[in-house]
């Protein structure tokens, strides 16, 4: 089995010292969110929006990374050597940031109130492995996880920290030293030079093409995945989407089952959604305060900081 990423300590969103802490979410909508929590369990779908404040960027929201990021697409990746050298000296520069980024009160939020059984399944589009991270094994991650690695010749799969040490013997000290902003797919951008004399490794079995266990742009979530979270969908009461604009059919399409089954569905995210006209409940809030909150007052126990 991988290694998969540990817990690490954390200091909950308005938990520093001297800050305010954030006004509880109030007004209809909200409590019709509690309501429809009270009587799940739900199955939530998490996206970007949701690990944004373990210092991780998503998409398209306000300063969504691809205002300024193309992500790499399967085709380029598999096409050719240039593409593979580009994305492993991207990626190998930025996963560790992502490897060390901790859950956040909202993902603590999400397994508080599935332990209390308020959810029944979570699904995340995310990469992070953080709601792992906060306890919810059983997530199942839509788009796969950074912190794995795949052989796209005979198929073994291995941890990143092994791969990570593999490069670090071929490449030196390359990578945090070119501290740029992280992505969500957990790159960084890097200029052409370093790119260029990077040096990627082979599969350690059979010598082939190494690729993380993620789903690039372009690329097909694999059918049982998606059979899997179309029964959460059907097993839960509803679904309760948080931090997606959906944007991507990947994830709308459990929005759209849930609708057409008669399923409510609760939305919660900064910005527009194109699940919005599906929605039976639509807020407009930081997860980081609304999730806590819901699990407070549903007396979900919260995990001590």
């Amino acid at each position: 089995m991988p290694t998969q990423p540990q817990p690490q300590p954390h200091q909950p969103p308005g938990s520093a010292p001297g800050a305010t802490a954030p006004s509880a979410p109030t007004g209809p909508a909200y409590d019709a969110l509690v309501r429809l929590l009270a009587a799940g369990p739900l199955t939530v779908l998490t996206g970007a929006g949701i690990s944004t404040e373990s210092g991780i960027p998503d998409y398209r929201g306000p300063a969504g990374s691809l205002r300024h990021h193309t992500p790499m697409t399967y085709e380029e990746f598999t096409g050719s050597e240039e593409g593979r050298r580009r994305y492993w000296a991207r990626s190998h520069a930025g996963w560790r940031r992502i490897w060390r980024a901790a859950p956040n009160a909202g993902h603590h939020a999400v397994e508080a109130l599935r332990r209390a059984g308020f959810v029944s399944g979570v699904i995340t589009q995310n990469v992070d492995g953080l709601h792992r991270a906060a306890g919810t094994r059983e997530a199942v991650e839509l788009h796969g996880g950074l912190d794995r690695v795949i052989c796209l010749d005979c198929g073994r799969v291995t941890a990143r920290e092994e791969l990570d040490g593999r490069l670090r013997a071929l490449n030196g000290d390359f990578g945090e030293a070119a501290g740029a902003r992280i992505n969500p797919d957990g790159d960084v951008e890097l200029p052409a030079e370093l790119v260029r004399d990077f040096r990627i490794a082979p599969c350690a079995a059979c010598g082939g093409v190494l690729k993380p266990d993620v789903v690039f742009f372009g690329e097909t979530v694999p059918k049982p995945r998606v059979r899997r979270c179309f029964d959460l969908v059907d097993a839960g009461r509803g679904v309760l989407v948080l931090g997606s604009s959906l944007t991507v059919m990947s994830g709308l399409r459990f929005v759209r089952h849930a609708a057409r089954a008669g399923k409510p569905v609760a939305i919660v995210n900064q910005g527009p959604t194109r699940g919005d006209d599906r929605a039976t409940i639509r807020l407009d809030l930081p997860l980081g305060t609304a999730l806590p909150d819901l699990a407070r007052r549903l007396g979900a126990p919260l995990p001590t900081p």
